[in-house]
């Protein structure tokens, strides 16, 4: 029994100090691209804590008319534009210096996400990733607009 906890006790320093070594290593600069273990990893873990998220109790989203995406558009200018451009499509220097780098909000990345999924996205942003939340500045309801004009920008033009 004694030898059991002994050879635990040395197991787990063993890996306490591997761990520490790999975290030594670690680099936490925001100028240097992940790996591709720490890309697929981080995404992974994204996408299913927004698709949590998204499965809980919100407020009910208007029909999606075109008075809704002009709001939206409205709304956009104030908060998202700062990074993802004027256009939605075409982000920022800012934009681009963060890591990840702030995607075209027409592009098959955002527009994968359900409305529900971008909802929760816009109004709790998204930790570790500088999209920011928006809950204390925006409505629910204004959150519903940005997410139809979002949703109109993957639309495929006339």
């Amino acid at each position: 029994m004694r030898r059991g906890r002994i050879l635990a006790t040395l197991g787990g320093a063993v890996i306490l100090v591997v761990l520490g070594v790999a975290a030594s290593q670690f680099n936490h600069k925001a100028l240097q691209e992940p790996n591709a273990i720490e890309t697929y990893v981080a995404t992974k873990i994204k996408r299913w804590l927004v698709s949590r998220l998204a499965r809980e109790s919100l407020p009910p989203e208007p029909p999606a008319a075109a008075i809704s995406i002009a709001n939206g558009r409205m709304q956009y200018g104030g908060s998202c534009a700062t990074c993802h451009g004027q256009d939605g499509v075409t982000p920022t220097p800012l934009g681009n210096a963060l890591y990840p780098p702030t995607p075209s909000l027409a592009s098959q990345q955002v527009q994968k996400y359900s409305n529900r999924e971008l909802f929760v996205v816009i109004k709790y942003g998204i930790r570790n990733t500088g999209m920011a939340g928006f809950a204390h500045i925006h409505s629910d309801e204004e959150i519903w607009y940005l997410v139809h004009y979002v949703r109109s920008l993957g639309e495929p033009s006339d």
